[in-house]
């Protein structure tokens, strides 16, 4: 059912990893000049599949075994591309001379991570209690 705690959590990962990235850059450079994920096909590509995976997971919201497990592949490529972030970030401002400011934009995926913990949380819930019920038939 779509209107389950589950849901709500997946549709605002969905919402922080296919619209908010395309608004908060990333890290600004000292002249101003923004990074946003777009600007590097590997940021695109992953982000692409974790959203991919966040409308999937929403979908299939009547198998909940398959809905948690890509929950899970879905927490795994946010911590890739958190990585990648925290990667480069260190690279940008240790080698240039120019002071880089960190954005929202780069912090977006922790966020991803804590709703998928959370939608997973209640997916578990969900399956212990249609468990419980499958017992007392």
């Amino acid at each position: 059912m779509l209107q389950r705690i589950q849901t709500i959590y997946l549709v605002l990962t969905f919402a922080v990893t296919a619209i908010v990235f395309f608004f908060f850059p990333l890290w600004t450079f000292e002249d101003q000049k923004p990074f946003y994920f777009m600007e590097n096909q590997l940021y695109v590509v992953l982000l692409g599949l974790s959203t991919v995976l966040s409308v999937l997971s929403i979908i299939s919201f009547k198998k909940r075994q398959n809905q948690f497990v890509m929950n899970r592949l879905n927490m795994i490529l946010n911590l890739i591309l958190l990585g990648l972030f925290v990667y480069r970030s260190l690279n940008i401002s240790g080698e240039t001379p120019v002071v880089s400011e960190k954005g929202i934009g780069m912090f977006l995926p922790i966020i991803a991570i804590v709703l998928l913990v959370l939608a997973n949380k209640a997916i578990k819930k969900d399956e212990d209690l249609v468990k419980s019920v499958d017992r007392l038939r």
